[in-house]
């Protein structure tokens, strides 16, 4: 069995992994071992193709996991594509660069994690991308006239673009529907301080190259020429290594396999935890950390090196319902390459490999828009929503099988919750148009808008735990989607509203009229078939957090506020899966955030420059 040392060890390859590698090695004193699963796919046309996001589904790419029959999504097992590969889920996701907003991060530091406010985290979002410069020619055409022309102060990794063709008429029109509902961002844009309103998306796609940026290549390439860092692809975690006979765990290295073949290395300083919400916890739960009860099964008997009933709890994810509707025949969509038409295609690649221009230079998302549940702002349904609020407000302790830290963290959450429902300034819904139909679900004939809503802030809590000893297969998931009452009521109520949207105007003008919808079943007549259909529709947004959360341990958190797994020196977890609370929209701009401040803490902790 092969051994090594290095500095610092880095389990898993994927966003945050690559950015801890970069920003680590820096410091030619250090050297820096990344060990991932996947292989390289940077130069792989479905990776650098916008529009191909959905070609590594299912693949040698795709960890493909499969949830646990969700009883409140009509029993459906529900897909979570996350990325094996060199930059992780970032070089196979739709490539949305979201905004957080101001008070989902202070409510971050609100939950017990001091130094993780909007105040500071805003400039560590900032550090990781640059925001395109719009001639003004073209600004009213993209939907972003109302604000504050960028001033080129972001000059990070990542190059970002409004995706697509510029003048396509959605943007535009989607701003001054919403400008008219009274709904518009705040004149400094949603990368100022998002709040509630409509904005035209950003996505981590070059502006020049037109080209999927992501972290396999903007920081990795930065890196990978350096002499401290080594990448090893194909490389399995199995387990974390601890110092022997030593009175309080140590973590000193990591067993990790290649084609089967066992190797060790040993870490000097610290081993990083980033391979994501769904793998973390199993990594430390076969390292023997995470619940007692959960590191035994018919097949395995791990170990107990430290009690921490945290690990692979607090799983949340964004749902995702949408609906289509048809386009007027003039409305330039993906539905020609969605239905694998050879004439689309060819049209379609000549100006992509020609141009850098047409269709294939995005996934379709051109915008947002964060929104509070209409419903609920006065009269009826306000009053409906303090009945439901004082009907689910949990005491501390839920029930007999409920710890009094889960009954506190419960607690917490629902009054954050509570907040952001009664303040018509704070989002619990998020929305977004594609120009095409749903390529995950059907290909039907015509022209469709897509219009979808995302369930912001659930709080519904899930799981993930490992059930065998096979260390490089699925752990078991359980989301536990829309467990919560509130959730089904708060999505239904936002999976409602997308028919106010689309038939307002000038949105409406780039619909076929009377309102065709796809599929049929997306025509409601009250709340209860709204509820019906997002049981049968939703799906992933594949935005797993949490199951590694940076709570106090009082509050079944698992790493504290610099990271650090409590209980054991020199562990820390570095990825989405130590997000306490979901942010509104995708996720990849919180995970280079949070990865770019874990950076800057530990090279802070070892007096690194």
């Amino acid at each position: 069995m092969s051994t090594e040392s290095f500095d610092f060890i880095i389990a898993g390859g994927g966003t945050a992994g690559l950015v801890l590698a970069t920003r680590l090695s820096e410091d030619a004193g250090q050297s820096v071992l990344v060990l991932e699963a996947g292989g390289d796919h940077s130069e792989d046309p479905r990776v650098k193709t916008p529009a191909f996001y959905t070609a590594f589904f299912g693949t040698e790419a795709d960890w493909c996991f499969q949830t646990s029959p969700q009883g409140n999504l009509d029993g459906r097992k529900v897909t979570i594509n996350q990325g094996k590969a060199l930059g992780g889920s970032s070089a196979i996701n739709a490539h949305i660069w979201a905004p957080p907003t101001k008070e989902i991060l202070d409510a971050w530091a609100e939950l017990g994690n001091p130094g993780w406010d909007w105040e500071i985290m805003a400039p560590y979002y900032a550090k990781a991308f640059t925001l395109p410069q719009t001639p003004e020619e073209f600004r009213k055409v993209l939907g972003v006239d109302g604000e504050k022309p960028h001033d080129g102060s972001t000059n990070g990794p990542l190059k970002l673009s409004y995706p697509g063709v510029r003048t396509h008429p959605v943007r535009e029109a989607w701003a001054e529907t919403f400008k008219q509902k009274g709904y518009s961002m705040k004149n400094d844009g949603p990368w100022g301080q998002a709040s509630i309103g409509a904005f035209s998306s950003l996505a981590s796609v070059d502006p020049v190259t037109r080209e999927r940026n992501h972290a396999g290549k903007s920081y990795y390439g930065l890196a990978r020429d350096r002499q401290n860092l080594r990448v090893i692809t194909h490389a399995y975690a199995n387990k974390i290594l601890f110092a022997e006979n030593e009175p309080n765990p140590r973590a000193i290295g990591v067993e990790y396999s290649i084609n089967g073949e066992a190797h060790i290395a040993h870490a000097r300083k610290e081993v990083i935890v980033s391979m994501g919400s769904l793998q973390s916890p199993k990594l430390l739960e076969h390292s023997g950390i995470g619940a007692a009860g959960n590191l035994k099964g018919r097949n395995f008997d791990i170990p107990l090196i430290k009690e921490l009933p945290g690990v692979g709890e607090n799983l949340q994810d964004h749902l995702v319902c949408d609906m289509g509707f048809a386009a007027v025949d003039e409305l330039e969509t993906l539905d020609g390459l969605v239905r694998q038409e050879p004439a689309a295609l060819q049209e379609a690649m000549m100006d992509f490999v020609q141009r850098q221009d047409g269709l294939l230079t995005s996934g379709g998302i051109k915008t947002y828009a964060f929104l509070p549940v209409i419903e609920f702002l006065q009269g009826e349904g306000r009053e409906k929503l303090l009945k439901l609020l004082d009907k689910y407000r949990p005491a501390e302790k839920d029930n007999d099988n409920d710890s009094s830290a889960r009954g506190l963290q419960k607690k917490k959450y629902f009054e954050i919750l509570e907040k952001t429902l009664l303040d018509p300034r704070r989002p619990t819904g998020a929305f977004l148009t594609a120009i095409g139909q749903n390529p995950t679900i059907a290909r039907q004939p015509g022209k469709y808008l897509t219009l979808a809503a995302i369930l912001a802030q659930p709080l519904s809590r899930g799981s993930v735990h490992i059930f065998d000893d096979v260390k490089s297969g699925s752990p078991s998931i359980d989301p536990n989607y829309l467990a919560h009452a509130l959730d089904r009521e708060v999505f239904a109520q936002h999976v409602k509203y997308i028919e106010a949207i689309a038939s307002s105007a000038p949105l409406s003008g780039l619909l076929k009229q009377p309102l065709s919808h796809n599929p049929e079943a997306a025509k409601f007549n009250d709340l209860d078939d709204a509820l019906r259909y997002v049981r049968s529709r939703s799906i992933s947004m594949w935005h797993p957090v949490g199951t590694c959360s940076m709570l106090p341990e009082g509050l079944c958190g698992v790493v504290d506020s610099r990271l650090r797994v409590y209980g054991v020196r020199n562990l820390r977890v570095v990825d989405a899966s130590v997000v306490p609370l979901l942010p509104p929209g995708n996720l990849q701009s919180t995970v280079y955030a949070v990865a770019e401040r874990a950076a800057d803490l530990i090279k802070k902790d070892h007096g690194m420059s």
